[in-house]
């Protein structure tokens, strides 16, 4: 099995190491291609105003002067030579990737731009709730249990249309309770926040950034299964078609179009 790694953490970040390292329980041919710096919040970004540089480290392993989306892209495209990938895993992310997050993730991008070209993707993340934020990652939850996941859900397979979204819990691997097929939940409070700083010259500027407590989610949503110690399994796809919205227009809208 050919697979291909990307994140939206940079080719320097602890979290591809760990999927490195995961990737090499399931295969001997892994290739790496990573954003050259960190794309956090990237979403689906295209680089479409420059050219793309791809720098060569050894001869799997790329990194691109872009966002995610660039890099599974191009290495689907051109830069994995022989064969297309088996399956494309992008994280393990700093951080969780959950509730309406998912649609700013570069993780879980990379992996929708895999499943786009065709190929099963997974987007893995590991949860940091609130702790010390000079405390280290948990990687080793994830390192843990991702190999074995990953195993089940290639035999079970998942449509062509969907990716899959695997979030860790900010736990160790033996307080762990359960793994959790759980759909995307969404937050009862904004912790999106944009801090007024100003420089040592005396002009404003602002740092993006996260705060305010937890949410009270629903049960069975990625946030309530990673509040209380679960992994997350979450099949995503990218129609965002509100269909209840779209019955009820139909009753007074369609054919001819008004005016005035």
């Amino acid at each position: 099995m050919r697979i291909l790694l990307t994140n939206d953490d940079g080719i320097a970040a602890e979290g591809l190491v760990c999927l490195e390292r995961i990737a090499a329980e399931l295969s001997d041919d892994v290739w790496v291609v990573a954003p050259a710096k960190e794309q956090s919040g990237a979403s689906r970004a295209l680089t479409l105003s420059e050219p793309l540089r791809v720098h060569q480290i050894s001869e799997k392993r790329f990194t691109v002067s872009g966002t995610p989306t660039d890099c599974t892209l191009l290495a689907i495209q051109d830069l994995v030579t022989g064969q297309r990938p088996d399956l494309v895993l992008s994280g393990v992310n700093h951080g969780q990737n959950m509730g309406e997050d998912v649609t700013m993730s570069g993780t879980v991008a990379g992996a929708i731009q895999g499943m786009a070209a065709g190929v099963p993707s997974i987007a893995l993340s590991q949860a940091r709730m609130i702790r010390n934020q000079d405390t280290e990652l948990r990687f080793h939850t994830a390192q843990a249990f991702a190999p074995g996941i990953i195993r089940q859900l290639l035999k079970a397979g998942w449509p062509k249309d969907a990716v899959i979204n695997l979030n860790f819990p900010d736990v160790e691997p033996d307080e762990v309770t359960a793994v959790e097929v759980t759909r995307q939940g969404f937050r009862d409070n904004q912790t999106l926040h944009a801090q007024k700083r100003t420089d040592p010259r005396g002009r404003d500027y602002y740092w993006m950034g996260f705060r305010g407590p937890l949410s009270n989610p629903a049960e069975g949503t990625d946030l309530r299964a990673i509040y209380e110690g679960r992994i997350s399994v979450t099949p995503l796809h990218i129609d965002l078609t509100h269909n209840a919205c779209l019955h009820d227009l139909k009753k007074v809208l369609g054919g001819t179009p008004p005016r005035g």
